[in-house]
């Protein structure tokens, strides 16, 4: 790890029925040019999945010279139930940024409202994902890491689609919640509030 360092740090799935939370945390050297070194970084949700996959492929690549540090950490969505998400999040958050460097070795840029521990030089920039590279570039880390999961989790609960719609709360999701029920992975509290009139709503339109 370089004497000077800037983190970027972004969330994914804070919105989905099921699964966990993912904050991607990544360590760049001063000088790191991240357009340059990943050309098309942006907000994830603006890349397709296949451009999403071919970035994080090359992190991997690069992370194993040494040239950058990342970590991806989860929050559960026992943990999401129990404490909420903001807590989810944070909990998470802090994990990541503790795993790759020390409080006293740089700054770290934050998406929308995140939060890094306070003994950490922070700044959070609203829109962070698609203004400032090194946090979409955590985005992207993010998003491809809980996907592969979600895919994984398909292959335990191939009732729910989850390889497709990644937990969200989708049509398809919600005629298998109309007919299956919970699964063990999906966040009750989420699934309490708003989805039973979705779900009504839904049946009306598809009887």
């Amino acid at each position: 790890m370089p004497q000077e360092f800037i983190l970027g740090v972004d969330e994914a799935g804070r919105g989905p029925l099921a699964g966990p939370v993912a904050v991607g945390v990544v360590a760049l050297p001063p000088g790191f040019d991240v357009l340059k070194e990943f050309p098309g970084v942006k907000d994830s949700k603006l890349l397709s999945a296949q451009k999403r996959e071919k970035i994080f492929v090359e992190v991997e690549r690069r992370a194993s010279r040494g040239d950058l540090h990342f970590a991806v950490c989860f929050s559960s969505h026992r943990f999401i139930d129990e404490y909420g998400i903001t807590h989810a999040v944070q909990t998470a958050v802090a994990r990541g940024v503790r795993e790759l460097a020390p409080p006293s070795r740089g700054v770290v840029l934050l998406d929308g409202l995140l939060r890094a521990p306070k003994n950490y030089t922070q700044r959070t920039v609203i829109h962070g994902d698609g203004l400032v590279p090194v946090i979409g570039l955590a985005s992207i880390l993010a998003k491809v890491t809980r996907d592969r999961l979600m895919e994984h989790l398909a292959r335990l609960y191939p009732e729910y689609g989850f390889d497709q719609h990644k937990g969200y709360g989708t049509e398809v999701h919600l005629r298998a919640l109309r007919r299956h029920g919970l699964c063990d992975i999906h966040r009750r509290t989420y699934c309490k509030v708003g989805v039973h009139k979705r779900l009504d709503r839904l049946v009306q339109r598809v009887v």
